[in-house]
């Protein structure tokens, strides 16, 4: 049951994963969440943020910020990294805003992957579009009440995931690409 919501790999930053792998094994597309994805929950896209869309675009990846956010914040932040499309109050985890952004990028499920730090809406999302899922830690430790609760359940569900991943380890099963 928990599996849903289970990321297909976790890393520690949306700057620290192999994008030119990615795109080696035939990726084309990245949709990302923007607050504590990104960038603190509110800030406005950063230096390192420009940089990494600026990477992309230069590898030859579409990007998309798909956002339960209002238009001015995501508009903005996608105006100044400019590699970028947007789509706000996407409604995720729905799938429509998931589907929506790969209809903009060309892209498909099997070569879209999704960045988000939020199992209950990023995460779930992408799994109920079929797209490849990274988990990334939360920039920062600051958000609001909501999302505090959200954690708590998100320890519950990653405690699970991470015995999972364990216990395929000792098996010597060897996870896919970059799981983990």
């Amino acid at each position: 049951m928990l599996e849903r919501f289970y990321p297909d790999e976790t890393a520690d930053s949306s700057y620290e994963i192999d994008y030119e792998g990615y795109y080696e094994a035939g990726y084309r597309g990245v949709i990302y969440d923007v607050d504590n994805t990104l960038v603190p929950h509110g800030a406005p896209a950063d230096e390192r943020a420009k940089a990494l869309f600026a990477r992309l675009h230069e590898i030859g990846f579409s990007a998309l910020i798909l956002s339960n956010n209002k238009e001015p914040r995501v508009k903005s932040f996608a105006q100044d990294v400019r590699y970028a499309d947007y789509i706000f109050k996407a409604n995720k985890p729905s799938a429509k805003g998931y589907r929506e952004a790969m209809r903009r990028m060309g892209t498909a499920p099997e070569t879209t992957l999704f960045i988000g730090d939020q199992l209950f809406t990023d995460v779930w999302g992408a799994k109920n579009a079929g797209i490849r899922s990274i988990l990334v830690k939360p920039i920062h430790p600051k958000e609001e009440i909501q999302i505090i609760f959200k954690r708590q359940l998100e320890k519950i569900v990653l405690y699970f995931y991470r015995r999972k991943r364990a216990k395929e380890v000792c098996h010597g099963e060897k996870p896919e690409r970059g799981k983990g």
